[in-house]
């Protein structure tokens, strides 16, 4: 299985109604992290288990669905994670 397959499927257990993954290591070529074999992603993800959730707390939840694929896998992530009802999200970003 490759690497945007593997993301995706630990990432099933969130229950997304919407996840995209996107391989940025091409743009990230001879930085430390590649040399190690990390990759470099983006993800938006839409879920309703992130109803309610600091930005903070959504991200340690996709933390915790990556699991050790965070240790060597994945050197770098960029996250956008929301949840489906949009008011659900203005919070996030209030002062």
């Amino acid at each position: 299985m490759n690497i945007l397959a593997e993301i995706e499927q630990r990432l099933q257990v969130l229950g997304p109604e919407q996840i995209e993954v996107i391989d940025d290591s091409a743009k990230h070529h001879g930085h430390e992290g590649a040399k190690s074999g990390g990759g470099h992603f983006r993800l938006r993800i839409v879920a309703s288990c992130f109803s309610g959730l600091t930005a903070l707390s959504r991200h340690r939840l996709v933390y915790d669905a990556l699991g050790s694929l965070m240790r060597r896998e994945i050197h770098a992530i960029s996250i956008d994670a929301s949840a489906p009802d949009p008011q659900d999200n203005s919070h996030l970003y209030q002062e």
